[in-house]
């Protein structure tokens, strides 16, 4: 077979354009590329297929007899006029198909000079929703087709909140087919506004808009003329620098034991793969259920000893100490813990052609541990196109529901939220040893949960919905204030925490019930796991705002001081908090300014000690549409402006 002519020789070494290049260094250096999975979802027409074959295409990821055949076939079969029907590269599963074999979901590779990708093309019918979830499983990122002249549909929701419940963190929402709606800003814009406001109820905390073509190639790989309006980056340039090597959990160590490897009478160590966290040598650890502390005396590879291990590396550890480890067992840090229960709570996915028998008592397979579970309750059914919840007695295939799950023995968990390893677990039926059901779970279950069928009758409809007993209107007249956030945004050093602060203590002192939130409390405790990497700041800021948010819920003044330094993040923010609540209030000050008034940072970031200081080294976003502007030379009456704000708004005192 005989490689594309076209083929960018950056890309594939070959004897003729490649020379004196030796192949080991080439290859050496393409498994430092790093990879990248990538979920692709959509309806039937939005174009999955002709975006995965134009990138792949375009990446020169084909060779001659594919092109020939490519050509050939568009203009006998193809759907793209005198266009190359690029999804005809992906029709070799239709002919799978036909012949009877059935491959649920469709794995293409490509890679570029920057990464290599795994695109794994889901079927997006809600009765492959299993298929779905299987392909989702390993993914770091979503790409989420829409039909520019479709908009938001269904099946849209279905897929993000599918994404939302496998911890993807990160979606590209691919508004696609702009040539028919002529290139349309304000289509585009609608779409991204209908779509943020469904994203801000679920957990996804990094969302990239990208207006394209695939068809006619436009933003695919190229910023397109077509669309000046655009800004961002094109699909492959996303995709090539989209940060997700912090997703992974570098805090909790967790070391589920595979087996014991014991080659002669002088060596008996660990084997398996470090699911999280980091491990060195010397390190003391505890191994579970049985407690017993020790150190580690090597990390030893095929390739040799390691002075540490990371996640994904499959290592073999060996202790100091002779203690008696069995495959199913956990190392882990002594002060740091999983959970070690026998109930939790999770949200389960039913994916055996058989209905669930309540009954049953299924095999649980998590991590290297194999146990017995029952299910104790099922609280509820979730309808993943309106995500309705309805009670049921029992699942049926392709169902998604919230469980609680009782094991015979103790397992060693995490909430799925933190650590997808060891918060993930499969059901088999004993009798036909079938995969039934896949669960994520939340986590361990209170103790008075356990008593969970004894509710309260009054407002039971109230209380099932999650709706407060006490009615809005009710707190406003017990507190004289309306529920707002005051969202004080600018940069490091330009006077707005100052201003939260003295604020904060006028409007108390006027009997406002008021709290203050700002970042370096947040990040100290609630965001303590997070860094400075975009996605992290995203997700940062997203807890904020649904603390302010259940905060104004309870009729109080939430004033939050932080950067927030782009514009995408703080529109997100007013999502969840409510535009009607939220009040963005800049503190303008000039980067002069800011570094007199902090000058040991600043100095730090000029000596390159320091990175990631937005208006320094990276884009801070001054907003466009401030409810109220100040300057940091008249802090002293800032706050009084403020104050006067909220009683023109009937927020203070109502």
């Amino acid at each position: 077979m005989t490689t594309n002519s076209r083929q960018n020789n950056n890309n594939t070494p070959t004897g003729n354009t490649r020379g004196t290049l030796d192949i080991q260094t080439f290859l050496a250096q393409d498994e430092q590329k790093d990879l990248l999975r990538i979920l692709t979802a959509g309806s039937v027409d939005d174009g999955k297929s002709t975006l995965i074959g134009r990138l792949m295409f375009d990446s020169k990821m084909l060779y001659e007899d594919q092109l020939a055949a490519l050509e050939r076939d568009s203009k006998r079969v193809g759907h793209a006029g005198e266009d190359i029907d690029y999804a005809l590269l992906l029709d070799g599963l239709k002919a799978e198909r036909e012949q009877g074999i059935t491959i649920d979901v469709a794995y293409r590779y490509f890679s570029t000079n920057k990464r290599k990708f795994i695109i794994a093309d889901c079927p997006g019918h809600e009765q492959y929703t299993r298929n779905m979830v299987t392909g989702a499983s390993t993914a770091n990122l979503a790409v989420i087709l829409i039909d520019a002249t479709k908009g938001v549909i269904t099946q849209t929701r279905r897929h993000t909140y599918l994404v939302s419940l496998l911890g993807i963190k990160h979606v590209a929402l691919a508004v696609n087919k702009m040539d028919l709606v002529d290139y349309s800003q304000d289509v585009f814009d609608d779409i991204c506004k209908d779509y943020k406001a469904f994203v801000s109820q679920l957990n996804i905390p990094d969302v990239e808009f990208i207006p394209l073509s695939a068809l006619k190639g436009e933003n695919v790989v190229e910023t397109s003329e077509k669309l000046k309006w655009y800004h961002g980056k094109s699909m492959l340039e996303f995709l090539e620098t989209v940060h997700v090597a912090s997703d992974r959990n570098f805090e909790d160590f967790r070391f589920p034991v595979q087996y014991v490897n014991r080659p002669d009478r002088d060596f008996r160590g660990f084997a398996a793969k470090v699911s999280s966290g980091i491990v060195r040598k010397g390190d003391e650890v505890m191994v579970l259920p049985s407690k017993k502390h020790s150190k580690v005396k090597s990390i030893v590879t095929y390739d040799g000893e390691l002075e540490e291990a990371f996640p994904p590396q499959s290592v073999t550890l060996t202790l100091e100490d002779e203690i008696d480890i069995s495959r199913g067992e956990m190392i882990t840090h002594p002060d740091n813990l999983p959970h070690v229960e026998r109930h939790f709570e999770s949200m389960v996915v039913w994916m055996d052609e058989k209905p669930m028998n309540p009954a049953t008592q299924f095999y649980i397979k998590h991590n290297t541990n194999t146990t017995k579970a029952r299910f104790d309750e099922i609280k509820y059914k979730v309808d993943i196109n309106t995500l309705q919840k309805s009670a049921i007695d029992f699942f049926e295939l392709n169902e998604i529901g919230r469980a609680v799950i009782t094991t015979v023995k103790p397992i060693f968990f995490d909430p799925y939220e933190r650590n997808k390893s060891t918060g993930s677990f499969v059901l088999i039926d004993p009798v036909t040893h079938n995969t039934c059901a896949v669960g994520m779970i939340i986590d361990k279950l209170d103790a008075n949960s356990l008593s969970s069928n004894i509710s309260l009758e009054l407002h039971r409809d109230k209380i099932d919905k999650g709706q407060c007993l006490i009615l809005k209107e009710e707190r406003q007249k017990r507190y004289g204030q309306k529920g707002a956030t005051l969202w004080l945004t600018g940069l490091h050093g330009s006077g707005k925490n100052e201003l939260a602060y003295h604020l904060e203590k006028q409007l108390f002192d006027m009997g406002a019930t008021v709290v203050l939130l700002d970042g370096s409390t947040v990040r100290s405790g609630l965001s303590r796991e997070l860094d400075f990497s975009p996605a992290d700041r995203a997700e940062h800021l997203r807890r904020v705002a649904h603390i302010a948010r259940m905060l104004n819920d309870q009729g109080i003044i939430t004033i939050c001081s932080f950067i927030s330094p782009d514009n995408n993040i703080r529109e997100q923010v007013a999502n969840i908090i409510g535009e009607d609540r939220f009040h963005l209030i800049h503190m303008d000050a000039s980067l002069d300014y800011c570094k007199q008034n902090r000058t040991d940072l600043y100095e730090l970031a000029e000596q390159g000690k320091l990175n990631g200081l937005p208006g320094f080294d990276v884009e801070y976003e001054k907003p466009g549409k401030a409810n109220i502007v100040c300057k940091p030379e008249d802090n002293g009456k800032n706050p009084e402006f403020i104050i006067q704000y909220l009683n023109q708004n009937k927020i203070f005192p109502l």
